[in-house]
């Protein structure tokens, strides 16, 4: 029975790293599939020609991709672990000797490329993913999700709109809000009386039981076939999430050079506004309706009771009368219809019509015809199965982000840092998805895949899409 017995070694000159990593190590198949290099091209005029050398940007971008990829706690913490890891130090190609750099160049380096670079590196996996046939490109869904902010709810500070302007505009606060055509005549919104002093950039949003919070929104468009993320935006908490819809759908058309047939989301989503928009691009809503959600009064007719006359522009009433447009509401953007003084206050039908003193009134968009579609194809039944599908596809993406790779907290202060980890975390997922699915073949459209698929029965009696290359895109 031998017995070892440990004795440092002052020299050693077998040490090599190639041999040290296993074959199928993780990271080998990450430095086979993502060329870092490109990031000296694209920062090569941020550095002058004399003085100190910096470390490799390389080796700097990769330091930040190891960050989000394995989740490390800190940078100080990554930075400690790189001499004791193997692996990392051969992804970053260092030796046993070289000495590691101080945590705070990642930092500078952030502030010294800005968010650009990490922009470039997101829309370069998913150049990838389209070269690799993973991305039809035919469907696209649409969510968003809230992250904590880096600052604390005890560093909001509670003014007057003006003293909380004049205080984001010395920190260069980026906006929190946007302008809305329906938003109340009078109405103050929480984020114009309220800021944090650590982090200007974050607004106020209110979730579950965190209550009032400090937040970024992080909104995000995916691929249907594979759960590609093709677009990528990140604004303040107060930022309401179906703002940016067509935002990101052009970021989508920009990324994967193609142009989505259905646009899918939830009911959030479902606005009179995003309704015009798609439809004025030639896209098919499978949205939720937001209008549905409106629970109606009890006992009160319902719009629907009322049927309107093109031919004089007027609605006609349960009871047989007649209301007319009396004026155009601009913050809306719809028409008012009212009938005639006194007729709703001698209708027999008025308790069952409305409780209103003055009489009953309706709203019709002049584009109602329009909408009328739109949400036509929203209560289809195409409809609900991809919203069924959004809700695993998308929220699993969400929970693959939030459980892996430290998505639903802020690790840096402000905007723009904020970004960058956005863009960081997108660009590793779309990384481990090319990884996932090589050797796939190519993903199709829906529309292909019905034409070319074979149900076939499983004793469990779930349908499956049976012909290699189609799985994907339906499953």
């Amino acid at each position: 029975m031998g017995v070892h017995q440990p004795q440092p070694e002052l020299f050693s000159y077998k040490v090599n790293l190639e041999g040290r990593v296993r074959p199928d190590h993780p990271l080998r198949r990450v430095a086979q599939a993502v060329d870092f290099s490109f990031v000296r091209a694209e920062v090569a005029s941020l550095y002058g020609r004399n003085g100190n050398e910096s470390v490799d940007p390389v080796i700097l971008m990769k330091m930040m991709f190891l960050l989000f990829y394995d989740n490390v706690a800190s940078e100080r913490e990554l930075m400690s672990m790189i001499p004791e890891r193997l692996d990392y130090l051969w992804f970053l190609g260092y030796g046993l000797d070289d000495e590691i750099p101080n945590h705070s160049v990642l930092s500078k380096a952030r502030r010294r490329w800005g968010q650009e670079v990490f922009r470039r590196l997101f829309i370069r996996t998913i150049e990838q993913c389209v070269k690799a046939g993973l991305v039809s490109g035919d469907k696209l869904h649409v969510d968003s999700s809230l992250i904590a902010a880096h600052a604390s709810r005890d560093a909001m500070i509670k003014s007057c709109p003006e003293l909380i302007a004049a205080y984001a505009a010395a920190y260069g606060a980026a906006e929190k809000k946007l302008n809305d055509p329906a938003d109340r005549p009078g109405y103050q919104a929480v984020n114009d009386r309220m800021i944090s002093s650590s982090d200007p950039d974050a607004g106020l949003a209110n979730k579950g039981s965190l209550g009032n919070h400090p937040a970024y929104h992080h909104h995000r468009a995916i691929d249907d076939a594979h759960g590609v993320i093709t677009a990528v935006e990140t604004t303040s908490g107060s930022i309401a999430e179906n703002k940016k819809l067509m935002a990101l759908v052009g970021q989508h058309q920009q990324n994967t050079h193609s142009k989505p047939r259905t646009v899918i989301a939830d009911h959030k989503y479902g606005t009179v506004e995003n309704y015009l928009a798609c439809h004025d691009q030639g896209l098919v809503t499978h949205m939720g309706d937001a209008k549905a959600k409106a629970a109606p009064v009890e006992g009160i007719f319902a719009e629907n009771q009322f049927s309107y006359q093109p031919q004089d522009d007027t609605f006609l009433c349960p009871g047989k009368k007649t209301l007319k447009a009396r004026r155009f509401i601009m913050r809306q953007g719809v028409w008012e219809y009212a009938a005639d003084k006194g007729v709703c206050l001698a209708c027999p039908l008025r308790s069952q019509c409305t409780r209103s003193k003055t009489g009953r009134t309706l709203s019709r968009h002049p584009r109602a015809d329009i909408l009328k579609e739109c949400r036509s194809q929203a209560h289809s039944p195409e409809a609900r199965r991809d919203r069924g599908r959004r809700q695993h596809l998308l929220e699993g993406s969400f929970a693959d982000a939030a459980n892996n790779h430290g998505f639903k907290r802020s690790r840096w202060r402000r905007l723009w840092r904020q970004q960058i980890q956005d863009y960081l975390i997108a660009a590793i997922q779309n990384i481990r998805i090319v990884l996932s699915r090589s050797g796939l073949k190519p993903a199709v459209s829906l529309a292909q895949a019905w034409d070319k698929a074979v149900l076939v029965r499983i004793g469990s009696g779930v349908d499956l899409l049976a012909k290699l290359g189609v799985l994907g895109a339906v499953r």
